[in-house]
């Protein structure tokens, strides 16, 4: 599947871009990414993995919301990013956003119990911050143009 086929199959839609969307997507990613660093400081770390990843998915909308797409899927905004930014982002946050979306999917929906280390947290939150620094500046270049 490419993103041709998410927005055939309604899983990413066009709308018109809209700046003011996107400067709330990332208000949304840091108050995620707070939520993560407090949650490893009560090593809660399958909830850092989910909050860290909720921090870069809605960095990532930040992207879509500037570009007029709208995602009705995680993989579709995967795909998206993948697609649209991978000249623009580093090919690691672009794994590392495919990654913890998978491991947000297992803790949420499977049926074990994660087993999520104190340093696959920390690991987390680090891409998380270096992510949502790597997105504003993709915003505030395209701004300027």
């Amino acid at each position: 599947m490419d993103v041709k086929d998410c927005f055939e199959k309604g899983l990413l839609k066009k709308e018109t871009p809209d700046i003011g969307k996107s400067k709330r997507s990332i208000d949304v990613a840091k108050y995620k990414l707070n939520l993560a660093k407090r949650l490893f400081n009560l090593k809660i770390f399958e909830e850092t993995i989910t909050n860290s990843y909720s921090a870069m998915f809605y960095a990532a909308r930040a992207l879509l919301f500037k570009d007029g797409v709208i995602e009705k899927s995680h993989y579709g905004l995967f795909l998206y990013v993948k697609e649209e930014y991978s000249d623009k982002l580093e090919r690691r946050f672009i794994n590392e956003l495919n990654v913890l979306r998978l491991e947000r999917h297992e803790i949420s929906y499977g049926l074990e119990k994660p087993e999520v280390t104190q340093s696959e947290a920390e690991d987390s939150v680090r891409i998380a911050v270096d992510f949502i620094r790597a997105v504003e500046k993709i915003i505030d270049t395209r701004d300027q143009s």
